[in-house]
């Protein structure tokens, strides 16, 4: 393992760019609200907790005496009923855009000492990210416009986190979804953004269109029909201007397919992440206003995407195994495998890596992620054990 001179926050001058005291800039440090990154990237420090209106995952970075900020990834709320919420939401536009949420985990691409450097929503450096946006992006975007910060969806097979086979990629993609300021966080306008990242060509979420108020609603539940049909996730409606908060809508069939994976590793699972989308499912139902076999079909897509892996993980524990995940990592550089096991050890991710084989000029790795906490809870029941 490297080892890496450590980097002490210069108090004073972060107190000064963040407007804040040296006392208050100290009591974040002590309560460790901001926390620094790991290795190489000390001078990365992370936001723990929300703070100064600084939303948990943003992270101050400090070169020598000079700061900026990257903002952490803004938190878009859930349309349940999309005709009140559109209506309400964005009552003082004429139209909305509409896009594609695909399903795939967020990172934030910056430029740093000459190498892009991908920041994940906590605000910690992924060093399997790190490498894929250098392969993916082209790194003039970042020179030319340095008070920008890139973010976008990993989404492909050779996930660590979140793999899917639905969108026709071979390993992993970058998809732009936002450009913002750094700072001040500030968006670009929905069509310069796009503009500018296709300059670059940089591969972007989908824009199904502009769409009038009024007919917003139909039109979106019409595309949620037919991505649902597709596997896809769903969608986010925006103001063109990026002034007013955008909102996301979902299918049923990405429901199911996250309740799919949560309750295979139940005890893992946060209870509202589960909650949440069964409400969802009775509002999209009451919107839709389906008849009798339509909702008999929703009700046993919902039963069995909740019993079915339950029931999976529950056998496989009476087997003598042990509930797993299974992941696939490709990479150049063989040393980005060595630094993604310490980066999940350090997460406190029990993961085990196979070696390395090398296909098409890059090392494969096959990861199996233990579900302890779902495994161990299984077993004592099988051992006779009480629920409590």
């Amino acid at each position: 393992m490297e080892h890496y001179p450590q980097t002490e926050l210069d108090v004073e001058s972060a107190a000064s760019f963040l407007d804040i005291s040296v006392q208050r800039m100290q009591e974040l440090m002590e309560r460790r609200v901001l926390v620094p990154n790991w290795n190489e990237y000390q001078h990365l420090f992370r936001f723990e907790h929300k703070a100064l209106q600084i939303d948990i995952g943003s992270v101050l970075v400090q070169k020598g005496n000079v700061f900026s900020l990257i903002r952490g990834f803004p938190k878009i709320k859930r349309a349940m009923l999309l005709g009140p919420a559109i209506k309400h939401n964005f009552s003082d536009i004429p139209r909305v855009a509409v896009e594609e949420k695909m399903n795939g985990y967020n990172v934030r691409v910056i430029l740093l000492d000459g190498k892009l450097v991908a920041l994940t929503r906590s605000g910690h450096v992924c060093p399997y990210s790190s490498e894929k946006a250098n392969d993916l992006l082209d790194h003039d975007f970042f020179t030319e416009n340095p008070q920008f910060v890139v973010y976008g969806e990993m989404v492909g097979p050779d996930n660590p986190y979140v793999p899917k086979k639905i969108y026709d990629i071979g390993s992993l993609e970058f998809f732009v979804f936002d450009i913002r300021q750094k700072n001040t966080g500030l968006p670009l306008p929905l069509h310069e953004r796009r503009s500018l990242a296709e300059k670059y060509s940089f591969r972007q979420v989908r824009l199904f269109g502009e769409f009038d108020i009024q007919e917003a609603p139909d039109v979106v539940r019409h595309i949620i029909q037919d991505i649902g049909r597709k596997g896809h996730e769903g969608v986010v409606i925006k103001d063109p201007k990026m002034v007013l908060q955008p909102i996301k809508y979902t299918a049923s069939q990405s429901n199911c397919s996250d309740l799919q994976h949560a309750m295979k590793v139940y005890n893992e699972s946060g209870r509202d992440f589960i909650f949440s989308r069964i409400v969802r499912e009775g509002f999209q139902s009451v919107e839709w206003d389906e008849n009798e076999e339509d909702f008999r079909k929703r009700c046993l897509q919902l039963g069995e995407s909740i019993l079915r892996p339950m029931k999976e993980s529950i056998i496989k524990v009476r087997e003598g195994e042990r509930v797993a995940e299974e992941f696939t990592i490709r990479v150049k550089d063989r040393a980005t495998i060595s630094r993604f096991e310490e980066y999940m050890r350090r997460l406190g991710m029990d993961v085990m890596f196979s070696e390395p084989k090398i296909e098409d000029n890059e090392y494969v790795v096959h990861m199996t992620k233990i579900n302890k906490s779902t495994s161990d809870k299984t077993l004592a029941m099988w051992e006779g054990q009480l629920w409590s």
